[in-house]
């Protein structure tokens, strides 16, 4: 459902904080993990990240160095356009932001999915994208924990961001047939890169960040 005119039930506050004795408006989202462009924050490296340097999502509850976060071209759009939950529920969308989506170049996560992303939840419905989402934060949880040699996390951030899910189910059970528990983490690390590449190629999906 579309709510223009109306203020977005996504926003759970909005307020006012000083960093430095500079004044700035913060907000925080009842739900982080899908930011308001088409983000899946919760399959980004940063957020995945323990300590001060873990980023909250998109309007978070930031702590640590995130506790103001930056300001946000798309947050402040938004809110002059009738603070739309997401960019595809704006009159405007797609606007210039997104028309030229194969130049935008990547950062920490992925960008390549965004149109795709927002075509996804326009047709299947917001709650049962959230659900997908969270079953691939999951899946990714397992493979840091479990198949991560200390070097694969951006890559398994991103494969897991550009594969479909039921592709990304399908290299997880054979990795639970093909792995033992107590192999060593290279050898586990090295099984799941090579699975998940495999499936990429199969796919035509280029794991890489688009960088400038």
């Amino acid at each position: 459902m579309r709510h223009y005119g109306k203020r977005s039930q996504l926003y759970d506050n909005y307020g006012t904080q000083g960093l430095g004795g500079q004044v700035m408006e913060s907000y925080t989202r009842i739900y982080p993990l899908f930011s308001q462009c088409g983000l899946n924050c919760g399959l980004c490296p940063r957020y995945h990240t323990k300590g001060v340097s873990k980023c909250p999502g998109c309007g978070g509850v930031a702590t640590g160095i995130h506790e103001f976060v930056a300001h946000c071209g798309v947050n402040s759009c938004a809110k002059r356009h009738d603070r739309v939950e997401y960019c595809y529920l704006c009159k405007e969308y797609p606007c210039k932001k997104y028309y030229d989506s194969e130049k935008i170049k990547d950062s920490f996560i992925t960008k390549q999915r965004q149109l795709a992303d927002f075509k996804k939840v326009k047709e299947i419905g917001l709650a049962a994208y959230q659900a997908e989402l969270k079953e691939k934060v999951s899946i990714l949880e397992r493979l840091l924990a479990d198949f991560d040699d200390g070097r694969s996390k951006s890559f398994f951030c991103l494969a897991v961001n550009l594969l479909e899910l039921p592709d990304i189910r399908e290299v997880m059970a054979q990795l639970n047939a093909e792995t033992k528990p107590d192999s060593a983490p290279k050898e586990k690390a090295a099984m799941a890169v090579l699975l998940l590449q495999e499936m990429a190629d199969r796919r035509k999906v280029a794991l890489e960040l688009r960088k400038k």
